[in-house]
């Protein structure tokens, strides 16, 4: 797979890149036509800074008092919170910074320590990738039973532009991607066409099959 990848910069910053690899990957709820590996902005300092402030311009002016990160965003979501908070309606406020728990029965939690930064809070919720929103609205669902406020959405790639009514803000598109898709998996045309899946990916990375 390796001998396929190439590399995609975002337009508004070339310094800040995604790697894609064309073929046929499942992930645990669609098959896609494209694994989209965003590694680099989760690991590297000045990729994950760059990529923040790039974000943090959508939400100058929108009160933020906790941003939630999801899928290895920690390091992005602390820059977000930095920039924001240095500038426009969050100046000098302090920003929350959390990543939920997942319970046995796969559903985000927030224990006892850490509901205060949730409960009646305006949140950001930020996301490596969203290409058919079952995530987002998992942490919908979870956000609702602690009352928190959901108020912005932002992502690394996403090939979804609103979910329940909120736009989602992101960096790359599915138009940074030639012919992406995404398929349920009980209606995949690779599937039909006899295309064998190359890997099974999650936020984590791909595993090879």
């Amino acid at each position: 797979m390796l001998e396929r990848v190439h590399t995609i910069e975002a337009r508004k910053n070339h310094k800040i890149k995604i790697d894609v690899i064309p073929g046929h990957f499942a992930t645990n709820h669609s098959h896609i036509n494209y694994y989209v590996d965003m590694t680099s902005i989760k690991t590297s300092h000045k990729m994950a800074k760059a990529a923040a402030e790039q974000l943090a311009g959508n939400y100058r002016n929108t009160h933020i008092d906790t941003i939630i990160c999801l899928e290895g965003t920690q390091m992005l979501g602390a820059f977000l919170a930095q920039s924001l908070a240095d500038s426009g309606i969050n100046n000098g406020e302090d920003i929350a910074v959390v990543t939920p728990e997942l319970n046995t029965n796969n559903q985000m939690i927030f224990r006892d320590n850490t509901q205060k930064v949730i409960w009646g809070k305006n949140v950001l919720l930020l996301i490596s990738s969203a290409s058919t929103g079952k995530t987002i609205n998992r942490a919908i669902d979870c956000l609702q039973y602690y009352n928190g406020k959901l108020i912005a959405i932002g992502a690394i790639f996403s090939a979804i532009k609103e979910s329940n009514g909120i736009h989602v803000h992101t960096i790359f598109t599915g138009d940074d991607i030639h012919k992406y898709d995404t398929y349920p998996a009980n209606a995949c045309p690779m599937c039909q066409n006899g295309q064998k899946v190359d890997a099974l990916v999650n936020s984590f990375g791909y595993s090879k099959l």
